[in-house]
């Protein structure tokens, strides 16, 4: 059981200490987790500041992986919000620093937050949707630095109860046919139960393309803010994606995955 995708307080929307997050992994049984901080840069929201002191977290997670050695696996991990005038500067903080994971997360859109909700208001639905996709495909073809992408279907979140006419395969299966050659992969995310969604993110049918399309590397994270919610989903999730067909799930040391049968 592995959790790979937790905030600590060193991310700009948590104030969770790792302590809290580790004790209740710890308490669930997870064999390891991954911390992965946010950096989101030239972020819309300007009561949000998602800079991250970066020398400060890899002081904090080296103690803790040492304070628990002997009960858990702690890696340092990475949330990197993209957007497509910024590429070259994440590519360089992914290289600044080591990580053992990256997640490649698109959080704006046409340069607005996707959580205040003005990006939706100013288009139809379906138009909304597809430059989202159209936006995270050419981020993540002019950007490498990343081992998955995050809640791939973001945009239900924020449009729950709204109708889309469209599925959007059509740009979702460029985007797997883009990064399953580099050797990347994507999460799924727990939390759209949380958020009140039918599933986890992204949606199963999109999780049935990708293992068409030949996906294997897939993690699983609770995005967790909060220790209440650390792991939650995460057995569901392990059963549905053996039921797709998957046969794997994916860990990362150093960026390289490390594949345990489900």
């Amino acid at each position: 059981m592995f959790d790979y995708h937790l905030h600590s307080n060193f991310s700009a929307d948590c104030d969770t200490p790792m302590e809290k997050t580790v004790e209740a992994a710890i308490k669930l049984g997870l064999n390891e987790i991954c911390f992965t901080e946010h950096i989101d840069e030239d972020y819309p929201d300007p009561t949000i500041d998602f800079t991250l002191d970066l020398p400060a977290y890899d002081k904090k997670i080296k103690a803790m992986q040492s304070n628990y050695k002997d009960r858990i696996k702690i890696r340092k991990g990475l949330e990197i919000g993209v957007q497509p005038h910024l590429l070259n500067d994440c590519q360089e903080i992914i290289d600044a620093e080591p990580f053992d994971f990256v997640i490649c997360s698109m959080h704006t859109t046409g340069k607005k937050a996707l959580h205040a909700g003005d990006f939706f208001a100013e288009r139809i639905i379906d138009e909304a949707y597809l430059q989202y996709y159209e936006e995270l495909l050419y981020c993540i073809t002019h950007f490498k630095g990343f081992q998955v992408l995050g809640h791939l279907d973001l945009v239900r979140r924020y449009t729950k109860g709204k109708e889309v006419k469209k599925d959007f395969h059509d740009v979702i299966e460029q985007i797997f046919k883009t990064i399953i050659p580099n050797e990347k992969g994507i999460e799924v995310n727990t939390s759209g139960y949380r958020y009140g969604l039918s599933s986890a993110m992204p949606s199963v049918d999109i999780l049935k393309l990708y293992k068409q399309c030949g996906g294997e590397i897939i993690t699983v994270g609770s995005d967790s803010h909060v220790a209440s919610t650390v792991g939650k989903g995460i057995q569901e999730t392990m059963e549905l994606l053996n039921r797709i067909g998957f046969k794997y799930i994916t860990t990362f040391e150093n960026k390289q995955p490390i594949f345990h049968r489900i």
